[in-house]
């Protein structure tokens, strides 16, 4: 039998797998973390999200016993988790964190560096070396590997222990396109066939959108929203928290109007979220409001378009990639949720 991670029926039912409780730090630079509280379910994945500096790497750290917090608390499986300045040894038994600075032993055969974590029988431990597709690494040695197939080598070391909760700090910050794709898959199937549950630390957007169950949005060491992929996309508690997942623009009440938008914000404070995919674009006049063409950013299958709209601008998104700055276009809405800041 495989015993990867937590299997069958929670051992603690009636308790979250994780929980964070007003967890505040603050270090000799003034950085401040603000009394953070979020709790997390058994393989729920769980995205944390915010620009650099913002906190993420120092929270991560702290849940898994390698910081000292100030004030708060950190549960998991109801157990405290106990910081570096209380034990010997930092870190806590089922918890395991990739770094982004993460090393391997030089000159070593991959094999070798696995053996000393094994932890698993053989067969879970081939399984494991296929899943993080490293089988065909195990007689090299480690200074012949690539950056990409390192990161996979260290993650399955931190696997091989059998943990239940993985910490993953920016796991695509040194990898390129196709490196990513499959350390991406890799990840995928680490929750999905080994039942163990994540935590990821990602600057970029698309990583979280497409991957979380719930996206936590730190700023400058405060949560500032929590919610699904969904809510924190279409429903953003700020602009920052709008930018941080793509391009937006905020329609005023004229602009919404040359729109011929039929439904109106509550007040004249308030503005329109429109994401460039809510704008349907056409060369064909009559087809909604005529726009020029002032910019196109190129993306493969379709392009973002930044026009005018009489003194307003907008950035609509477009399959038809003939169109060139000058060109004129007609706008209109293709959104059924409306959301309003």
């Amino acid at each position: 039998m495989l015993t990867f991670g937590l299997r069958g029926k929670s051992p603690f039912p009636d308790m979250d797998l994780l929980s964070v409780s007003g967890i505040s730090k603050k270090d000799e630079r003034g950085f401040e973390l603000k009394a953070i509280s979020f709790t997390q379910q058994k393989f729920q994945k769980i995205a944390i999200a915010g620009e650099t500096g913002s906190g993420k790497s120092t929270l991560l750290k702290i849940i898994a016993g390698l910081a000292e917090q100030n004030a708060g608390v950190v549960m998991f499986e109801g157990k405290k988790i106990i910081g570096p300045a209380d034990k010997l040894i930092p870190g806590h038994p089922g918890i395991v964190y990739l770094s982004q600075h993460f090393e391997l032993p030089n000159n070593l055969r991959v094999e070798q560096v696995l053996e000393y974590a094994n932890l698993l029988s053989d067969e879970a431990a081939a399984t494991l070396y296929e899943i993080c597709q490293i089988d065909h690494l195990l007689k090299r040695r480690t200074n012949q590997l690539s950056g990409g197939e390192k990161q996979r080598i260290a993650l399955a070391k931190l696997l091989i222990t059998s943990p239940k909760l993985l910490l993953l700090d920016e796991p695509f910050s040194n990898t390129d396109m196709v490196h990513k794709k499959l350390l991406k898959s890799v990840i995928r199937d680490i929750g999905a066939k080994l039942k163990i549950t994540c935590i990821m630390v990602s600057h970029d957007p698309m990583d979280s959108l497409s991957w979380a169950d719930s996206i936590i949005v730190i700023r400058d060491g405060a949560l500032i929203q929590q919610g699904t992929p969904k809510e924190v996309y279409r429903q953003p508690a700020s602009e920052y928290i709008a930018g941080l997942f793509g391009n937006f623009t905020l329609a005023t009440h004229t602009t919404l109007k040359a729109l011929q938008e039929e439904t109106a914000a509550g007040n004249a404070s308030q503005k329109l979220l429109v994401r460039p995919e809510d704008i349907i674009v056409s060369t064909s006049a009559g087809e909604g409001a005529e726009a020029m063409v002032k910019e196109v950013l190129y993306y493969g299958g379709f392009c973002d378009v930044e026009v005018t709209l009489g003194k307003n601008k907008l950035i609509a998104r477009a399959t038809n990639l003939s169109l060139a700055k000058g060109d004129t276009v007609y706008l209109r809405l293709n959104q059924s949720e409306h959301w309003y800041l």
